[in-house]
């Protein structure tokens, strides 16, 4: 069955249009809220932290090398996080950092 063409038709392919909307899936991403909540700034540019411990992070394959990083966690949320390489040499346990 195709689509209705008639005069009388607009409010079935009205709602028609924005039930299929649905099965989009960047418009699922943009409106449904749930990749705001599970992003740990919360959509924030940037967010201070402080820095737990210093940890090594492997890399993917086909490298074998090891990555400095920090574990970092979250001022305005609390939440834990590992940032990579920058300015990992100068951070101590219990410094603050920001991350972008």
């Amino acid at each position: 069955m195709g689509k209705g063409r008639g005069l009388r038709t607009a409010r079935k392919l009205r709602s028609h249009r924005r039930d299929q909307k649905w099965h989009d899936k960047q418009y699922k991403k943009a409106h449904l809220g749930t990749a705001l909540k599970a992003n740990p700034f919360g959509g924030a540019s940037h967010a201070k932290g402080i820095v737990l411990e210093k940890v090594g992070v492997e890399a993917k394959q086909p490298n074998s090398a090891i990555r400095k990083c920090v574990r970092v966690q979250l001022i305005k949320n609390g939440k834990k996080i590992t940032r990579e390489r920058s300015a990992v040499e100068r951070k101590e346990e219990n410094q603050s950092c920001e991350r972008r």
